[in-house]
């Protein structure tokens, strides 16, 4: 009986995708890259900094005051913490789906693409919320701070789309395939 290519490859299982893992590990580590270098760092935000012209109420705890500050450093905390177990939850599922040849994992381009699409889905989804539908913080509060909500979405565009095409230049990922180094036949 003859079968075509794809009713062959319909009947076997396909492997593990490491998009999900890729992404949501990239959410995690973007929003630590956001809390660290932008909240702790350069000190321009905290989660509850611009809550004085927010859109939804929030009450204002000024963050150049001691109470204001415990506040917002809270909140940060809080956000740290999700990113904390967004990268957990990355980390987890991709352990689940990997279990031979993780060194090429790491070294893949379709991980790393996938890890920058997430990145910058939290900056777009983070952005837009946070920055202009809430209003509780901005990048760089003050003069010009739209130009600079608006250049946190674009770098969000940028990473999403360079993630993509990162990880579309590179070969799937088959945890089952051996490498040239172990001597195993494909």
């Amino acid at each position: 009986m003859a079968t075509t290519t794809g009713e062959a490859q319909a009947g076997m299982a396909q492997p593990a995708s490491i998009q999900l893992p890729g992404i949501v590990l990239g959410v995690g580590m973007g929003g630590f890259v956001d809390g660290i270098l932008l909240h702790q760092l350069l000190r321009w935000h905290h989660m509850l900094s611009s809550t004085n012209e927010d859109h939804i109420g929030v009450k204002y705890y000024n963050p150049h005051t001691v109470s204001g500050l415990e506040m917002n450093t809270l909140w940060d905390g809080v956000f740290h913490t999700v990113c904390w177990l967004a990268v957990l939850l990355g980390l987890a599922v991709l352990y689940s789906r990997v279990t031979h040849n993780r060194l090429r994992v790491w070294t893949s381009r379709v991980l790393w693409g996938w890890m920058l699409v997430g990145w910058g889905l939290f900056n777009l989804v983070e952005g837009v919320l946070d920055h202009h539908i809430l209003g509780i913080h901005h990048v760089y509060a003050g003069d010009g701070q739209v130009w600079w909500d608006i250049g946190f979405l674009v770098l969000g565009a940028l990473l999403v789309a360079g993630g993509y095409l990162l990880q579309r230049s590179g070969r799937p990922f088959d945890p089952d395939a051996s490498t040239p180094r172990e001597g195993r036949s494909a």
